[in-house]
């Protein structure tokens, strides 16, 4: 089948930066947390919503985008997406209360959700099957590089403009992608859908992936995961700036250990996933997040994890690993799960993006509650839930396994 739009490297830097669009927006304004709290005088707790917020709209739309550009094609689900988006992050740089804040971040996060779902169907139109795998790769690095790259501008904006500065930076990358969308990317889907938003449709193909006890495994396994994930987004910006006493501007080096551990992983996976399968890789990663967040979770109650350079080691070493362990797990129960459906990829991405973002950022948010000023609350939750998603695995996954 030939395709009217041709693959070329522009369009590859389109895509990947349209898959970066939720790294960027979660992370690029975390070092700005202790200031937005005294600012709007507010909790800790209240700051830490405008993350949830962003997560949870970005966890709806994942069911909505995908049966959208299906309709009505890719090019115009992405500009009136990408619209939304840059509206909602000008009313956020003009927020005047938390509240007001909360409510910007989940209409951004309703536009920003088009980039990643709808770049992911441009990949499927226009690429044959092993270069998509290469350029699907790519993407994917993004998402692990972007959180290496945003604090650190974020902070460094933070410190020269003010908190409300990082909202008008993302503002302006809506702008630039919305300019490049425009400019550079045809419409690729060449057979629109009229049935694509039938309701009785989309809702049989659900049930039917809620029957199958494997994707329910994986599934709930990844989900439980990147709880853990979002429990250090939510904690990170005061356990290191107000606990550990680093400087806003140094905030993205200390977060950026993190994405480091993550990108090891993911090379890792990639290197060893075709040998020892994608089951024994989702073991292996949850034994080694339960592993990582027990050693950390131990420093932290003992009181190693404390101000000065042996305390943030001992905080950082821990994360870091846990990170390497939670990129093996990911991806490899993101295709354990859509593998037996392959005539409903799309409804089984959907899923596994809504419950991830849904389930797991609620998890992680109630989690993230529990903090008090220091690194216990975090470190127990990581072990607890590393811990659950190793039992998830061996109840859902490894006995449906067995013959």
């Amino acid at each position: 089948m030939t395709h009217p739009v041709q693959p070329t490297r522009t369009l590859a830097v389109l895509l990947t930066l349209l898959v970066a669009f939720g790294p960027v927006c979660t992370d690029l304004y975390l070092a700005s947390w202790p200031d937005m709290a005294r600012d709007f005088g507010t909790t800790t707790a209240k700051v830490q919503m405008t993350l949830a917020a962003f997560v949870a709209g970005f966890a709806v739309m994942q069911l909505g985008y995908g049966p959208l550009s299906d309709r009505f094609g890719r090019r115009r689900t992405l500009v009136g997406g990408i619209v939304v988006y840059v509206a909602a992050s000008l009313f956020c740089v003009v927020a005047p209360s938390i509240e007001a804040l909360i409510v910007g971040r989940f209409v951004q996060a309703l536009g920003a959700c088009c980039g990643p779902v709808v770049g992911r169907a441009v990949v499927r139109d226009i690429y044959p099957r092993e270069q998509a795998a290469k350029v699907m790769s790519y993407m994917a690095s993004a998402m692990a590089l972007a959180p290496l790259v945003a604090p650190t501008i974020g902070g460094w904006f933070h410190t020269w403009f003010g908190w409300r500065s990082n909202f008008i930076l993302l503002a302006l990358f809506g702008v630039g992608l919305l300019a490049m969308v425009w400019r550079l990317l045809e419409e690729t889907n060449q057979h629109p859908d009229p049935t694509a938003l039938d309701p009785g449709r989309m809702l049989a193909n659900y049930v039917t992936l809620l029957k199958d006890r494997v994707f329910v495994g994986y599934t709930m396994t990844l989900t439980v995961i990147f709880a853990g994930v979002f429990v250090y987004l939510s904690s990170s910006s005061f356990l290191l700036i107000e606990t550990m006493k680093l400087e806003p501007r140094h905030f993205g080096f200390a977060f950026s250990m993190a994405s480091v551990g993550y990108i090891i992983g993911g090379f890792m996976a990639a290197r060893l996933t075709h040998r020892v399968g994608i089951e024994r890789m989702v073991g292996i990663g949850t034994m080694g997040c339960t592993a990582a967040g027990a050693v950390m979770a131990a420093l932290a109650w003992t009181g190693v994890v404390a101000p000065g350079p042996l305390g943030l080691a001992a905080l950082l070493g821990p994360l870091l690993i846990f990170f390497v362990f939670a990129a093996m797990v990911l991806p490899n129960a993101t295709a354990g799960a859509i593998a037996p459906f392959p005539r409903m990829a799309g409804a089984a991405s959907a899923g596994i993006g809504f419950t991830q973002m849904a389930g797991g950022a609620g998890i992680g948010w109630l989690a993230g509650l529990a903090f008090d000023g220091t690194a216990r609350p975090m470190a127990t939750a990581m072990a607890v839930l590393g811990l659950t998603a190793w039992a998830l695995f061996l109840i859902l996954v490894r006995r449906a396994a067995k013959p």
